[in-house]
């Protein structure tokens, strides 16, 4: 009796809480506990045990086996190998912990997969942004043959988000049966990536301007580029493929010819295409004619109007100028300044009365200029002018007046027409170039001004006080070079003009003889930041007669491009090179010019550091447009 009680007690693998610890030692493998452990295996879930009750009834102990069978464990406690077995209730949660597992793990295999899928893909099969990795180009264009006009314009003309050069040359052609050569004028189009022609197209004459812009501003309109003649050609063409779009009867210009570049206006004939309007004077009087162009067929809107505007000098114009209430005028004159408001040039051409929306608005401040009633001239300025400019104002909607005369710079509020400051100044006949100089946000300039037999004093005037703030004198052959400007991302200017060698001339000052040809002219740049150093950065033997600053928006890079002319002989014609430089690459490889000693002295190292650093950005002091 003890030992089928302790054989019921000890049961192989259980160990029971009130029983104590399971000892191996008392362990027997004998055949009536054999037998107990396969009729306890036949019963599951509550089954009938040994064919009797069903589990977990306690037997009637008539016997000392039924009683010693009543302690034995249930049968969801033993397993069939001898080890503890858990309860249903465990099995079926870490089997269902088990499936959420293999889920979690396919899901998580899958998305890695179907994501180095999708990276595959973007490296693969689209397009990385074109990098521009030809940051410096040259392209000789052959012999040109013309006269001074130089048109140069940048524009995005095939999408690759880097501008384009565009130009136009007279260059000759085949020469005929008698031996005489024919003259040529042609519009190309060249590469901003590499220099290489995208397209050309023949001109009918030499052109005087090229200007590309979207005449339907706020749409996804195709660049227009409006091409100027120097006689009666006015052209609108494609800048992605550089076939015409319309051309201006010569007819109505039988009287006269262009003296100007083309001028945009607002939509004047409500087709949502800006119009036109194109300057032309007499051939054998001094009266000056309006015609209205429209922008999308080429066609004149109306008919032309004359206007007798007196003065001595250049002409100047026409250009358009937008006041404070958003009335338009165009200021053209000879020598002097004088305004016509749109809205009358447009009722005498269209012969009525009525208004586009676009010409309801005067500006009272100008009205009161009129010389009389009953003109139509507002008198704006009127002392000896040679170059107009519009320059954005800080703090307000409209532009100032920058008028350059033969003795002084002044700087007119456009609102009123009251001056700023005016800056008295000989010998100014560049055009100044617009930049931030001083560390207020109001634009400064840079001159270049006559200083002597083969001299010239490059300087940098404040726009708010008028006072020369940065000056120095360089040698340069060259009669009139042009001076550009790239505006940086912490809101400064960098300035680039041309001149002599300055380490040659400090040579030939000190009586050494330099080794540089006369002919050679250097680029420098200037950085407010580093007032007492000019950078070198390229050199040309030739004429430089246009140079333009485009942005690479994407690389945060400024190009210089230069269209530049070689020596003409007798008898021959000269080349015409278009070259085109990376301003972050230059700024980097440029000769250090050291033009006064400063304490501390500025390091090479120190410099290179604040250079890497620049960033180019768009031109935020651009006038605004319609």
């Amino acid at each position: 009796m003890a030992t089928v009680l302790s054989r019921a007690l000890k049961l192989p693998g259980k160990k029971s809480p009130d029983l104590g610890e399971y000892d191996p030692l008392t362990q027997a493998d004998s055949d009536e506990s054999e037998d107990d452990l396969v009729l306890n295996l036949q019963q599951k879930n509550g089954g009938v045990k040994n064919g009797k009750s069903p589990l977990g009834e306690a037997p009637e102990p008539d016997s000392d086996a039924e009683v010693a069978g009543a302690a034995k464990p249930h049968l969801s406690e033993v397993s069939t190998e001898g080890y503890p077995s858990e309860p249903l209730g465990d099995l079926e949660q870490k089997a269902t912990s088990s499936l959420v597992s293999y889920v979690r793990t396919s899901v998580f295999l899958l998305t890695l997969v179907i994501s180095m899928i999708l990276v595959l893909v973007c490296a693969f099969l689209i397009p990385c942004p074109p990098r521009d990795l030809h940051s410096t180009w040259s392209r000789h264009l052959g012999p040109h043959r013309g006269g001074d006009l130089s048109p140069l314009e940048l524009a995005d003309v095939n999408g690759d988000g880097l501008r384009d050069v565009l130009l136009s040359f007279v260059t000759p052609k085949n020469e005929s049966a008698v031996g005489v050569s024919r003259l040529a004028a042609v519009l190309v189009c060249l590469s901003g990536m590499n220099g290489s022609t995208l397209w050309s197209s023949p001109l009918p004459e030499e052109a005087r301007d090229v200007t590309c812009l979207d005449l339907m501003p706020g749409s996804l309109g195709t660049t227009i580029c409006l091409v100027t003649g120097t006689h009666k050609m006015l052209s609108a063409f494609n800048a992605t493929s550089g076939k015409t779009i319309w051309t201006l009867n010569p007819k109505y210009l039988s009287n006269g010819t262009l003296a100007a570049p083309v001028v945009v206006l607002p939509d004047l004939d409500e087709d949502g295409v800006r119009d036109l309007v194109i300057l032309a004077i007499g051939e054998l009087q001094p009266d000056l004619c309006f015609l209205l162009v429209s922008g999308r067929t080429g066609n004149p809107l109306g008919r032309p109007v004359k206007y007798n505007i007196v003065g001595v000098g250049n002409l100047i114009g026409p250009q358009v100028y937008i006041t404070t209430n958003r009335a338009v005028y165009i200021l053209c004159g000879f020598g002097n300044i004088q305004a016509v408001a749109l809205r009358d040039i447009f009722v005498q051409a269209q012969n009525r009365d009525s208004l586009p929306p676009s010409l309801q608005l005067e500006e009272p401040e100008w009205e009161k200029r009129r010389s009389n009633n009953l003109s139509e001239l507002i008198d704006v300025y009127s002392d000896g002018v040679e170059l107009l400019q519009m320059v954005k104002a800080p703090d307000s909607n409209c532009s100032d007046l920058l008028i350059t005369t033969s003795q002084s710079l002044v700087l007119l509020r456009g609102q009123d027409l009251t001056p700023y400051w005016t800056l008295s100044l000989q010998g100014l006949h560049s055009q100044p170039t617009p930049g931030y100089f001083t560390d207020d946000p109001i634009v400064d300039f840079f001159l270049q001004v006559q200083d002597g037999a083969e001299m010239k004093k490059v300087m940098v005037v404040d726009g708010y006080s008028g006072s020369v703030t940065w000056s120095y004198s360089v040698p340069c052959h060259m009669k009139e070079t042009p001076t550009t400007s790239a505006v940086t991302s912490d809101q400064k200017s960098v300035f680039l003009f041309w001149a002599e060698g300055l380490l040659a001339a400090s040579l030939k000052s000190d009586g050494v003889s330099g080794t540089e040809p006369s002919n050679l002219h250097h680029l420098y740049l200037l950085h407010p930041a580093f007032p007492s150093i000019l950078l070198d950065l390229a050199n040309a033997t030739d004429t430089v007669t246009a140079s333009e600053v485009g942005i690479n928006d994407l690389w945060k890079d400024a190009f210089y491009v230069t269209r530049t002319t070689g020596q003409s002989s007798e008898g021959h014609t000269a080349a015409l090179v278009v070259s085109k430089l990376s301003l972050r690459w230059a700024l980097m490889e440029g000769q250090m010019v050291q033009l006064k000693e400063t304490t501390p002295k500025i390091g090479r190292g120190e410099l290179r550091r604040f250079l890497s650093r620049i960033k180019f950005v768009d031109s935020p002091y651009k006038v605004n447009s319609f």
